[in-house]
């Protein structure tokens, strides 16, 4: 792996070298975009909307738009907004992980020591596994500030991308009944069928099947044939009623 920043993680007084490494990486498949008469590829070009010509990527500027005039930006700007955010992720409290919705979470990095045997490293690491907390802070990657909290994964320090407040939408203008007549029969019922269906989180046991569908119907097509794709048929229910739908879907697992 490459790592995409280089920096240190600010634990009070002692600052940790670390580089990131992204954690996550895609699953979906790259198709390129094609012309349907000759299947040539289609390229995109950066043109200057008023010469409409190709502009080359070193002659390319940032620039914001005040009062119908533009404000050119640098790298050095950047820097200057926060330089001291620039290479130090800053803990500012502990949290419990469990406190933070996943409505917040975006993406997770690795860190890795930038120096051997860290000792600093390895204190926060079994620190935070003792403590069963992880690290609230901020830093700036690729000339955006993020939220993140630092946390352990087995033998590794993660840092968890997490987005500000603001960009939670707010969800009052959705029409959602506030006061939902279920009565306490309905209430066990559903209790029950989440009772039957709890087990240990294991995420090993779910693969993308979407994509490894396409990518079966892809190669099938390349030999001139037509993969033949197992359908899923959704089990409904036979009654309307919501008691006797529980009643019904409890009954399906046993059986299953």
């Amino acid at each position: 792996m490459r790592s995409i920043w280089k920096g240190s993680i600010g634990f009070g007084l002692v600052s940790i070298p670390v580089k990131l490494y992204s954690a996550v990486q895609t699953s979906t498949l790259d198709f390129d975009m094609l012309d349907s008469r000759d299947h040539s590829r289609i390229r995109y070009q950066r043109v200057n909307e008023h010469t409409h010509k190709e502009v080359p990527y070193d002659k390319i500027v940032k620039g914001y738009k005040i009062d119908d005039e533009y404000v050119i930006m640098d790298e050095h700007d950047f820097e200057d907004a926060a330089p001291e955010k620039n290479k130090v992720i800053t803990i500012e409290s502990f949290v419990n992980v469990a406190d933070v919705n996943p409505m917040f979470y975006e993406t997770s990095y690795y860190t890795e020591p930038d120096t051997k045997n860290n000792k600093a490293y390895g204190l926060l690491l079994q620190a935070l596994i003792k403590s069963k907390k992880a690290g609230l802070a901020r830093f700036v990657l690729r000339n955006t500030e993020s939220l993140c909290i630092v946390h352990p994964v087995k033998n590794i320090l993660v840092i968890t991308r997490i987005r500000f407040e603001q960009q939670i939408r707010d969800a009052s203008d959705l029409n959602v009944a506030g006061d939902m007549a279920i009565s306490k029969k309905e209430l066990d019922m559903g209790l029950a069928l989440i009772d039957q269906y709890v087990e240990k989180f294991d995420v090993s046991k779910f693969k993308d099947e979407y994509n490894s569908a396409l990518l079966d119907i892809i190669k099938a097509k390349s030999k001139g044939k037509r993969a033949t794709i197992k359908k899923l048929k959704p089990h409904k229910a036979t009654g309307t009623d919501l008691y006797d739908q529980l009643m019904e879907s409890l009954k399906t697992k046993k059986g299953a």
